[in-house]
């Protein structure tokens, strides 16, 4: 798998992701700095909700192949400024995250809309609690 650098606000599902891309016990906590795993690196929600954090993401993503780009379903706001994806010189994804909680297809569609105004080039829908769209993910990133 290429390695990837996962971004998002602080609960919409990093660290989930990461755990369970990796086959490890899912354990929720706070990532309070940036947490390297095999093949992902998790950032802390904060780099990505104040922007003077936005530095350390570019310096950081030098060591993934690929960026991630995550919003839950529970996000409503815009979470990323637009084309946020292009201060990134690599391939960057979008994932909507907590699918399993989304009270209907509008919710995911909105997210989805605020992705692609972020600049990603491809959008997953994904649960990492209930693993719905996780094969096909890690599959697209060059399988495990």
């Amino acid at each position: 798998m290429r390695k990837i650098m996962v971004i998002g606000a602080v609960g919409c599902g990093k660290t989930t992701l990461c755990q369970r891309i990796h086959g490890h016990e899912l354990i929720h906590s706070k990532t309070q700095s940036i947490e390297y795993f095999n093949q992902a690196i998790d950032t802390p929600g904060e780099f990505s909700q104040q922007r003077m954090f936005l530095s350390r993401l570019t310096m950081t993503a030098t060591e993934a192949e690929v960026v991630v780009l995550l919003q839950s379903v529970e996000q409503t706001n815009q979470v990323f400024p637009p084309l946020v994806a292009s201060m990134f010189n690599k391939p960057v994804i979008g994932v909507v995250t907590k699918i399993d909680l989304a009270l209907s297809d509008e919710e995911i569609l909105l997210v989805k809309k605020q992705l692609d105004l972020a600049g990603v080039e491809k959008i997953y829908q994904l649960s990492a609690v209930t693993n719905q769209g996780i094969d096909e993910f890690v599959q697209e990133l060059g399988g495990l």
